[in-house]
């Protein structure tokens, strides 16, 4: 975190939706940032951003990158734009932070990265819950060589994404939608971190149960490392069992939740009417409501449970759990100041700092080639062998 007198970065939002909604707490809180332009085609959108944050607002992202007071954009635009804008930014000269997924092709990836490179600007891509302080804790008591080697990690959740209202493109898997793309970006990066991010072969499974969101809602996964490692990823967002029951009631945000509520699941006569609601709940609208930030634990996003050599660790919301010799310790963080401040502690230590950061272009697109391998995996039944996978 920066003292008084340090310079804050200077961010333009692309894409003013849930992406940014979710972020919006830690842009506001975080001293190190000050939010001096946004793009978004709702006027409504744009119009609470300028009275907010005094800032200047346009209708495309061409005329955000435009600006000269911009230092950094940040691309949460629909997962299918996500290439073109930031090859935009790149281009006139931006920093770049890019919501996951990266892109939807290894093509796309690479073209954000020759972008950057070529513009001599930093990427880093999140927020993905591998940001999250368990686990980055986690991952530094498995570096410390206390606990030995990974040997096996078993990632599960269980949510209702799947019944959230959407976009019609979030419910098209060529356009970025489902469970696979939106959800397993999460899984995928957090196991690789924890794995050593090389994965050789991926073999899975997907399920699209509901012709009415047609889109894969859950699948299953063993991933395998160069190591010798391997992985299992269970996902199912059909909103019936919660896993974070297994968390202690703490949601994927951090807040504190009741358990199995029985609200009904909505339902929307046609796509405008979804649409329309979910717009009324984004930023703008007039139900928009921002997450609160007092109580929350840290983010989660399900059980993540370890195997080493010599215990097993077990991420929670306030800590990791370390199991061996038949006791269980908690090896307790305190409590979050900002949510998710450390994507600004990477996005700035790149961009003023000078520093590499963790999840750079080449660290998501590896992410990205293992959510391609699920998908094809789950289509072909077959293994899907991996080729552009790099280690941290």
């Amino acid at each position: 975190m920066n003292t008084a007198g340090e310079r804050k970065l200077r961010v333009g939002v692309a894409g003013l939706g849930r992406a940014f909604a979710v972020m919006l707490p830690t842009f506001t809180a975080d001293p190190r940032v000050k939010l001096v332009g946004a793009a978004d085609m709702r006027a409504e959108a744009r119009k609470r951003f300028a009275e907010e944050f005094s800032a200047s607002t346009y209708a495309t992202v061409e005329e955000l990158c435009a600006d000269p007071t911009v230092e950094v954009i940040y691309v949460a635009t629909p997962h299918q734009w996500h290439a073109r804008h930031a090859v935009l930014a790149a281009r006139h000269s931006k920093h770049l932070l890019v919501e996951k997924p990266m892109a939807l092709t290894l093509e796309e990836c690479t073209a954000i990265i020759d972008a950057a490179r070529n513009a001599g600007v930093h990427l880093v891509v999140g927020h993905s819950h591998s940001f999250d302080a368990p686990i980055r804790h986690l991952r530094n008591l498995i570096k410390s060589g206390r606990y030995g080697n990974v040997r096996m990690i078993n990632a599960i959740n269980y949510t209702d994404y799947l019944y959230r209202p959407r976009r019609p493109e979030e419910l098209d898997t060529a356009l970025g939608g489902g469970a696979i793309f939106n959800q397993g970006s999460h899984q995928v990066d957090i196991v690789r971190l924890i794995g050593g991010g090389r994965i050789e072969s991926v073999r899975a499974a997907a399920g699209a149960w509901d012709k009415a969101r047609p889109t894969e809602g859950a699948y299953a996964a063993l991933l395998t490392f160069a190591n010798g490692a391997f992985a299992s990823l269970t996902y199912s967002g059909y909103g019936n069992f919660d896993s974070d029951e297994f968390q202690g009631w703490i949601g994927e945000m951090g807040q504190k939740k009741s358990p199995y509520a029985g609200a009904p699941r909505r339902r929307f006569d046609n796509e405008r009417d979804e649409v329309a609601f979910k717009n009324a709940r984004n930023y703008g609208g007039p139900e928009f409501h921002s997450s609160a930030m007092q109580d929350l634990a840290h983010q989660n996003f399900g059980t993540l449970l370890v195997s080493c050599e010599q215990g097993d660790l077990r991420a929670l919301p306030g800590g990791v759990v370390i199991y061996r010799d038949g006791s269980a310790q908690l090896d307790a963080l305190p409590a979050p100041k900002i949510p998710r401040m450390e994507v600004i502690d990477e996005l700035y230590g790149a961009v003023v700092q000078g520093r590499p950061p963790l999840h750079d272009g080449a660290w998501a697109m590896a992410t990205l080639e293992v959510l391609l391998a699920i998908l094809q995996s789950a289509r072909k039944k077959s293994e899907v062998r991996l080729s552009h996978q790099v280690g941290k």
